[in-house]
């Protein structure tokens, strides 16, 4: 797994508020399984992540401001949580363009936890199975998805998971689909 991802480059879609640990960790994985990785937020700098929704966790540095990236820099998109994180993201047309423009673009997406929020927005669930978060099952579930409580569902180009809690089997899951892509980025 050291090298499944070599020369692969991976977006993260964040801001003020993500959950630190759906971010980090799986930026971990992706890093560890060989690709390049970029935190791609509303505004250049930090980032404030949470711990637990509630908490403030640390900081997290932004490669590149969204609205001035091109998904096709990118292999894969991963989009995690904490509440407020995609809330703000759902409501910042910068974000929803590059989110829109990545699931037109037919390549691999993850959610986990909250994330899968800017995923209704996007319109993309109607007909996919998905899980995330308890509480935006019912947000999914009005968007048209099917909803099952499963730690990892993949469904096309999606894989979204529900909870911190799922990382072990989020991230291994998440490499193995992004591993699948075929590697088009321009960079």
């Amino acid at each position: 797994m050291a090298e499944d991802l070599q020369g692969k480059n991976i977006a993260i879609v964040a801001t003020d508020g993500v959950e630190r640990i759906e971010l980090e960790e799986p930026r971990g994985a992706l890093r560890g399984a060989g690709a390049q990785t970029q935190v791609l937020s509303t505004h250049p700098g930090e980032i404030q992540a949470r711990q637990f929704d509630m908490e403030s966790a640390s900081t997290i540095a932004v490669d590149r401001v969204v609205a001035d990236a091109s998904v096709d820099d990118y292999d894969a998109l991963l989009l995690p949580g904490g509440t407020v994180n995609p809330d703000k993201l759902r409501m910042d047309s910068d974000a929803m363009g590059f989110i829109k423009a990545f699931v037109a673009s037919g390549k691999p997406i993850a959610a986990i936890c909250h994330g899968p929020w800017t995923l209704v927005e996007a319109d993309a669930v109607r007909g996919r199975r998905m899980t995330s978060w308890p509480s935006v099952r019912t947000d999914l579930r009005n968007a048209g998805a099917e909803v099952v409580d499963e730690e990892v569902v993949i469904d096309g180009q999606f894989t979204t998971s529900r909870s911190p809690a799922d990382l072990p089997a989020f991230c291994p899951a998440i490499i193995e689909q992004f591993a699948k892509a075929p590697q088009a980025a321009v960079r």
